[in-house]
């Protein structure tokens, strides 16, 4: 047994790849509050801002903000690109 599973419950998924058994074995219910969470930074109010924005300008104009309509859309169709 690999030292970093030392403190959680079961041994199928020990020896087994079972991912609902480790799941189902060291699942705890959180009973608490919300008082652990922290508020947005100030980079996801910005970006939150520029989305509505945007959001808006759609509304108003009945389409979409923006659309590539030469390139085929696929997970590595597009670059990396930031939002500024």
């Amino acid at each position: 047994m690999y030292n970093q599973w030392n403190g959680f419950k079961g041994n199928y998924w020990k020896e087994n790849i079972d991912t609902r058994d480790f799941i189902k074995q060291n699942y705890t219910e959180y009973r608490g509050d919300d008082e652990f969470l922290e508020g947005p930074t100030q980079n996801t109010i910005d970006l939150m801002e520029q989305l509505e924005t945007m959001n808006a300008y759609q509304r108003e104009h009945d389409g979409v903000y923006n659309m590539d309509t030469k390139i085929v859309s696929t997970v590595t169709s597009h670059g990396p690109k930031l939002h500024e």
